[in-house]
C-alpha cells in the first residue's frame, strides 16, 4: 500500500536534538489523526459571522451544526477509523466533531502503522558531547520523520499528533524572571517592615531604591509590586461595580489540574473581599486520554518534570483568579487535556470546549494561557480549530507568549492574540503609567552591571498567514512587512490586544500549599492544605485579565462576541484602548525600572528597565497607536465595554 507524508507532523524539536535510544517497547501512544474541514467555505462563514455590518453578524453554527455544514463527513472519519483499527491499534473513536480520529498501540505498532521511529531525544543537545550541561537537558520521546497514511486517505488527513512528549517545548507562559524565582514567588509584603528594608511594594513607586552605580544612567528604580490585588487591577482597568459577568461562561484550558481550585477560589475572593464563589460558578472537567508510560520512562520523565518544575506552579489558578477578578459574576469551566503530550492535552482541551454538548460549545470565551512553538504543530491544525471557534462564536483569547516573536498559536488570525504590559498602579489604584512589556535586566557582580538580555511579551509578523483584512489601515506597513521568499508582503502582525504581564507588576495569586504536614489539598480528601499567596504574571495573566473584561461587556447582551478582532480593529485609536505608550526619557525614574533587591535565590541586586527596544533581543516596538507589544492597546473599562455593546447595532 503507498503511502503520503504529512506535512508538519514532525516536531521541530527534533532537529536540535540528539537521539539518545529508542521509546520503549512496552510504551504506549494515543494519537490523532486531524481530518480536513472544508476551510475555504468555513472561514467565509466565519468572518461573517465575525463581521459588523454583515447580514450573517452574530448568527453562529452550533457545535454539530458546524460538523454537519463544514466538517469531514462521517463516511471519511470512518474510513480513518478502519484504517487505524487494521493497524492493529486499539481505542479507536472518531471525535464527537469529527475533528479528529483518536487510537492508542504500543510504540512498535505506532511506528508501523506510520512508517515512522519513536527515540529518545535530549533537547538542545544535537552537538553531542563537550556540552557541560547536556546530561540536564530534558529528555522527550518523538517521531524521526513526518508520519505517513495511505495514500487513498491522504488528501482527507490534515496532521498527526500524539506521536511526541515534547513537554520540553510546549511551555505555559508564566515564565521566569530576575524579578522572581519561577513561575511565581512567595510574595515578600512591603507591609510591617521598615521602607528601607523592603523588597517589594504594595501599590507602584511605594518604594524607591537607589541604583548604584547608575545603569542606562538610572540611579533610582522603584521596588516591584508584591502582587496586585483585584481592587487595583479592576480599578486600572475601569471596571465598575456592575461589571461581573453574570450570565456568561469563560473556559480555561490547562494541561495540570490545579489543587482544590474551588476552595482556593473561595479564599481568594475573601482575601480580595469579592463576592464568594457559588459552587454552581466553577465547574472542571477533563478531556483526552491519560498518559499511560511504563515505569522506568515515567520515572525518568518526573525526574526531567522535576528538575524543569518552578518551587510554585499556580498557572490554572491564576487563570482562574484573574477572570475572577475581572468577572466575579461569570460562570467558569476549567477544561484540563490530559495525555503524553502537552501540546495534545492543551489541544484536546480546546476542541472540548468547542464540541461541547453538540447543541451548544462550554463556553463563549476561552482563555487560553498557554503556547505551541512554531514547528511543534501545524499552522493548519490550529488555524482548522480556531475558525471553527469563530463560526461557532466562541473569542479565542490566546497568549502571545513570554519571549519575543511569534508562535503558532498567536500568530492565526482568527485568535485573539494578548500581549503583555508593564503597568503601574498608584496608591489611589490610578494607573500611573502603561508600556510595553520588554525588560532589559542587568545585574549586579562585583561593583558592575551586566546586562543578561530582554524578557517580554511575544508578538511580531506572520510569514505565513498575510495580513487579514481588519488590520488593514490600522497597522502600520512599517509593522507589517515580512520577506515570504523572493518577496515582501505584509503579514497578520501580532498581538491584538493588550493587558498587565510584567513580573515587576504582576498579580497576587492564591494557591492551596499541599507540601507542608499532612494535609494534600484534594477535594477528595476532606481536607486542604494552608492558602498561600505568590506574586506571579506573563501573558498568562494577561489574557484571562481581557476575557474577564469581555464577559463583563458580554454581560446582559442577546449573544456573544464571539470572534472580536473585527470589532476591536474598527475601535482603535479611540477612548475604548488606553493606548500603552513608549517610556519617555522625561517621565520619572520611578517609573521607568524595577530594582530587584538580593534574596534567597538571587544573591546579586538586578535592575529591570522598561520597554527595551533592543535589536536583536526583539523586533518588536512600543509605539503611538497600534504596535507590536501591545496591538490596538488596553481596555479602558466602560469605554472598552460600551464601545463594544454598541457596535452589536451594526448587525
Amino acid at each position: 500500500m503507498s503511502s503520503v507524508p504529512v506535512p508538519g507532523s514532525l516536531p521541530a524539536v527534533v532537529g536540535g536534538a540528539a537521539r539518545v535510544g529508542a521509546a520503549p517497547a512496552s510504551q504506549r501512544l494515543t494519537v490523532q489523526v486531524w481530518l480536513k474541514p472544508d476551510a475555504a467555505r468555513a472561514a467565509a462563514f466565519a468572518d461573517a459571522v465575525a463581521t459588523p455590518g454583515n447580514p450573517a453578524f452574530h448568527h453562529y453554527l452550533s457545535p454539530d451544526g458546524y460538523t454537519a455544514r463544514f466538517g469531514p463527513t462521517a463516511a471519511q472519519a470512518g474510513a480513518v477509523a478502519a484504517w487505524l483499527t487494521g493497524q492493529g491499534l486499539t481505542g479507536v473513536q472518531v471525535d464527537r466533531g469529527r475533528a479528529y480520529v483518536t487510537a492508542a498501540g504500543p510504540v512498535p505498532a505506532v511506528e508501523s502503522a506510520f512508517r515512522v521511529r519513536i527515540g529518545r531525544y535530549r533537547a538542545g543537545d544535537a552537538g553531542g558531547a563537550g556540552n557541560g550541561s547536556a546530561d540536564s537537558a530534558p529528555v522527550f520521546t518523538a517521531n524521526d520523520r513526518e508520519a505517513s497514511v495511505p495514500a487513498s486517505l491522504a488528501s482527507d488527513v490534515l496532521d498527526v499528533t500524539g506521536l511526541s512528549s515534547t513537554s520540553a517545548a510546549t511551555t505555559d507562559t508564566a515564565t521566569p524572571s530576575r524579578a522572581t524565582t519561577g513561575t511565581a514567588t512567595p510574595s515578600r509584603p512591603a507591609t510591617g517592615a521598615a521602607a528601607k528594608t523592603a523588597t517589594c511594594s504594595g501599590y507602584w513607586a511605594q518604594h524607591g531604591h537607589a541604583v548604584h552605580p547608575a545603569y542606562q544612567g538610572l540611579t533610582r528604580a522603584s521596588l516591584p509590586v508584591c502582587g496586585y490585588s483585584a481592587a487595583q487591577l479592576r480599578a486600572a482597568y475601569g471596571a465598575e461595580s456592575r461589571d461581573t459577568g453574570r450570565g456568561q461562561t469563560v473556559a480555561l484550558t490547562e494541561d495540570e489540574a490545579p489543587t482544590a481550585m474551588f476552595r482556593t477560589l473561595t479564599a481568594y475572593a475573601r482575601s480580595n473581599h469579592l463576592p464568594l464563589p457559588k459552587p454552581s460558578q466553577f465547574r472542571q472537567v477533563q478531556a483526552g486520554a491519560s498518559c499511560q508510560t511504563p515505569s522506568a520512562a515515567a520515572d525518568r520523565a518526573a525526574a526531567d518534570r522535576a528538575a524543569q518544575s518552578p518551587p510554585v506552579d499556580v498557572e490554572a489558578e491564576m487563570d482562574s483568579e484573574a477572570v475572577y477578578a475581572m468577572a466575579p459574576g461569570a460562570d467558569q469551566v476549567m477544561v484540563v487535556g490530559t495525555g503524553c503530550s502537552e501540546d495534545q492535552a492543551l489541544l484536546d482541551a480546546v476542541s472540548a470546549v468547542l464540541t461541547g454538548d453538540g447543541h451548544h460549545p462550554l463556553a463563549t470565551v476561552a482563555s487560553n494561557s498557554w503556547q505551541i512553538p512554531l514547528g511543534e504543530v501545524s499552522p493548519r491544525t490550529v488555524h482548522a480549530i480556531d475558525v471553527r471557534a469563530a463560526a461557532e462564536g466562541v473569542g479565542m483569547y490566546v497568549a502571545s507568549g513570554d519571549t519575543p516573536g511569534l508562535t503558532v498559536t498567536d500568530s492565526d488570525p482568527y485568535a485573539v492574540a494578548v500581549g503583555g504590559t508593564t503597568l503601574g498602579i498608584g496608591a489611589a489604584k490610578n494607573r500611573l503609567f502603561e508600556t510595553g512589556w520588554s525588560d532589559d535586566s542587568g545585574s549586579l557582580d562585583g561593583g558592575r552591571w551586566t546586562d543578561i538580555g530582554v524578557s517580554g511579551g511575544g508578538g511580531g509578523v506572520s510569514d505565513v498567514y498575510r495580513q487579514p483584512s481588519y488590520q488593514r489601515g490600522v497597522v502600520p506597513a512599517s509593522m507589517a512587512r515580512v520577506r515570504v521568499g523572493k518577496k515582501t508582503v505584509l503579514g497578520r502582525t501580532v498581538p491584538d490586544i493588550a493587558a498587565d504581564a510584567d513580573p515587576d507588576t504582576g498579580m497576587l495569586v492564591g494557591y492551596t500549599d499541599t507540601s507542608t504536614g499532612t494535609d494534600t489539598g484534594t477535594a477528595s480528601s476532606g481536607r486542604t492544605g494552608r492558602y498561600r499567596t505568590v506574586s506571579s504574571a506573563g501573558t498568562s495573566l494577561a489574557t484571562p485579565l481581557v476575557a474577564g473584561l469581555v464577559a463583563d461587556a458580554q454581560q446582559g447582551q442577546q449573544s456573544p462576541y464571539g470572534f472580536i478582532n473585527p470589532l476591536l480593529y474598527r475601535l482603535a485609536r479611540t477612548g475604548a484602548f488606553h493606548d500603552a505608550l513608549p517610556v519617555s526619557a522625561s517621565a520619572p525614574e520611578l517609573d521607568r525600572a524595577a530594582y530587584l533587591a538580593p534574596d534567597g535565590t538571587f544573591t546579586t541586586a538586578g535592575v529591570d528597565v522598561f520597554d527595551a527596544q533592543h535589536r536583536p533581543d526583539t523586533q518588536q516596538v512600543t509605539a503611538r497607536g497600534y504596535d507590536t507589544m501591545t496591538g490596538v492597546g488596553t481596555p479602558n473599562g466602560a469605554a472598552f465595554i460600551a464601545a463594544l455593546r454598541c457596535l452589536r447595532c451594526l448587525h
